[in-house]
């Protein structure tokens, strides 16, 4: 018993290690949409038997990050632009109510794991980081829906932002990784509004901040791709 428990161990612990390597990767776009995740090819590089590998992968595809294909081959996610308007949509909605439900509510301990997280954000644009900016924002803005208190709002903005990790590596590309002040700028002026309660100027802020992501990434789409794709806020 106790080896077989020593064994599930060691595997868990592969599978993270797997894991953790194989979504930097994907979010950082060192593994390109669309490149093959073989399992054989992973095991030796990784040197672990394919159960860990295969374990990790399934991790992946449950985030979306990964695809199994008909034929049973793995393949890094695509991403689909066509679904950006309705993508941003949903994130915009979100930030709105989660940073205006933010303002409306008093809690000193989430404020100070927010401000932690715009610490590392600054952290990160000042080191041109953009997998550390990534991981930053995600949290920043996740603490300020948990700070809103609706716990639904919560798992579906977590998930949102999950989702467009590698829209918003592009999003970072298109400044070579050189992000403006301006945008660790716009999410102190977030904690402001949200720190003086003033929820109207919370809900301006979060839509502006949402609409120059969204400019941004159209104008990637329509230079760099060569197909625009219209990207509207409602």
């Amino acid at each position: 018993m106790q080896n077989d428990a020593e064994n599930v161990r060691v595997r868990g612990s592969g599978t993270q290690s797997v894991y953790v390597t194989l979504r930097r990767e994907i979010l950082s776009m060192a593994l390109e949409p669309g490149s093959p995740l073989d399992e054989v090819r992973l095991s030796e590089r990784f040197g672990m038997s394919r159960t860990p590998i295969r374990e990790a992968l399934l991790r992946l595809a449950a985030e979306g990050l990964v695809r199994t294909l008909p034929n049973r081959n793995t393949i890094v996610a695509m991403i689909d632009f066509a679904s950006l308007p309705t993508y941003f949509e949903a994130l915009t909605l979100m930030y709105r109510v989660t940073t205006r439900g933010a303002a409306q509510r008093r809690n000193e301990a989430i404020m100070k794991t927010i401000r932690l997280h715009q610490k590392d954000f600054a952290d990160a644009v000042a080191a041109r980081d953009a997998y550390a900016m990534i991981e930053a924002n995600r949290e920043f803005h996740v603490a300020i829906a948990e700070l809103a208190g609706n716990s639904y709002y919560t798992t579906f903005f977590a998930r949102l932002l999950d989702e467009g990790r590698r829209i918003l590596r592009l999003y970072y590309s298109t400044f070579d990784d050189r992000l403006p002040r301006q945008y660790v700028d716009e999410h102190e002026e977030m904690i402001a509004a949200i720190e003086a309660g003033d929820a109207e100027r919370a809900d301006r802020l979060a839509i502006a901040h949402a609409g120059q992501i969204v400019r941004q990434i159209q104008d990637y789409i329509a230079r760099d791709l060569d197909r625009p794709v219209a990207i509207a806020l409602t």
